[in-house]
């Protein structure tokens, strides 16, 4: 893991998605750096997994098992951390899935399943637990989107790309219904990440200026940042991640 760390002690986190890739690193930079993580995913095997790792290196952390996808499972798994740790000071928004096919051959199942996790996970995670923020005066929300669903379609993943793009639109007008209350909101577009679920043979590197994949620990440092004091003044942004190739 790259050397940056920010004080988030006393503050308490939840991590969608957090069983592995990027959404793992995520947990274990805001553990490393003082907060108590609440590590979800749909996986418990995962989960306890990342839960175990971070309590192995001193570090406060319960493992939730829940479908994003579901309401009243992401209402119980919020009143769960709270329950564990007092109150929500940080929510990520990790969790997500691809189905690739065509826009002419992908199957409605999969195109209503992307959307589920990615666009109406992060919708419910970020309506109830920005609630809460805003009744306890303030917090962050981080949204993980991609440069596909901003600048760089990918092929053969049309639900994919219409639900990444879908998050940037959900973040840009959470985060201007709630800065008055104290809470930012923004999201974080990476690129092509070299993780464990993915086959980077199927990156086109040579499109990448920097002229390799990025690690979900390069990531993880930007969201860390997002929910740090230092990031006080910065809402409503999509931050691209993806080593210069949206500007290529």
């Amino acid at each position: 893991m790259p050397n940056f760390q920010v004080d988030l002690k006393g503050r308490s986190a939840l991590v969608t998605g957090a069983g592995k890739g990027v959404g793992q690193a995520i947990a274990l930079a805001l553990a490393t750096s003082g907060a108590s993580v609440l590590v979800n995913d749909v996986n418990p095997d995962n989960a306890d997994t990342v839960m175990e790792m971070i309590q192995a290196n001193g570090g406060q952390a319960v493992a939730w098992t829940g479908d994003v996808a579901n309401k009243l499972m992401v209402g119980a798994m919020i009143e769960g951390l709270r329950d564990e740790f007092g109150r929500i000071d940080i929510a990520i928004n990790a969790a997500g899935v691809e189905k690739q096919g065509s826009v002419m051959k992908l199957d409605e199942w999969d195109w209503r399943r992307v959307f589920d996790i990615n666009v109406n996970g992060t919708f419910f995670v970020t309506q109830l637990a920005g609630r809460v923020m805003a009744d306890e005066g303030g917090g962050v929300i981080v949204n993980l989107a991609s440069t596909a669903g901003h600048t760089l379609p990918r092929a053969n993943s049309p639900a994919y790309v219409s639900s990444k793009a879908a998050i940037i639109g959900l973040t840009k007008e959470a985060a201007r219904e709630f800065a008055s209350y104290g809470v930012r909101v923004n999201a974080v577009c990476h690129g092509n990440i070299d993780a464990p679920d993915e086959e980077p043979s199927r990156f086109d590197i040579s499109r990448i200026p920097q002229g390799r994949l990025g690690t979900p620990d390069e990531v993880a440092q930007v969201v860390l940042f997002l929910c740090s004091d230092a990031a006080s003044y910065i809402t409503g942004q999509a931050i691209h991640v993806d080593g210069g190739e949206s500007m290529a």
